[in-house]
């Protein structure tokens, strides 16, 4: 019985103790690196603090260095005005129609219903023409974006570099 009890003690005592060999790393430092997507690690066993302070200060020389500040929201402005343009064609394409019809003798309401179905279709085909050139600039926009994003991430990191951290 009493070596029971000694056996139990003992895995008792050995399961309180930290296991040998384990390391009580820190949690990770949430700095500004963070916020544009780079992970952070002292490689020369800098402090928290340190680390924070480091972030800060490659993250401000990064901004200067290329003009780009990924903390500025860019909202693009959409002045697309487009108060029923589609209602608007027709009613064009129907005058025109009716306009014709009636000029040629023929019958001013059929004339009218043609022309409003062209000037649909023309006011359609306008809409899509101004929305492909919309995405194009949205598109060509997000990667002048993400060329300016790359180029701040890379003079971060090499700063970030220089003064002994693994930046990934």
């Amino acid at each position: 019985m009493t070596i029971l009890s000694t056996i139990c003690a003992f895995v008792l005592l050995l399961a309180a103790l930290p296991a040998v060999g384990q390391q009580n790393n820190p949690p990770p430092v949430k700095g500004m690196a963070s916020t544009v997507g780079l992970y952070v690690y002292p490689a020369k066993k800098q402090n928290a603090t340190q680390q924070l302070t480091d972030e800060s200060q490659c993250y401000d020389d990064a901004k200067t260095q290329t003009g780009f500040n990924p903390d500025a929201t860019t909202t693009g402005s959409k002045t697309q005005a487009q108060s029923n343009t589609k209602d608007h064609g027709a009613a064009k394409g129907a005058a025109r129609g009716a306009a014709i019809s009636g000029a040629t003798g023929g019958d001013a309401g059929e004339g009218a219903a043609r022309g409003a179905v062209i000037g649909g279709m023309r006011s359609r085909h306008k809409e899509k023409q101004q929305d492909e050139q919309a995405q194009k600039q949205a598109d060509a926009s997000k990667t002048k974006e993400q060329q300016n994003m790359d180029g701040f991430k890379r003079s971060m990191s090499a700063c970030l570099d220089a003064r002994g951290y693994s930046v990934r």
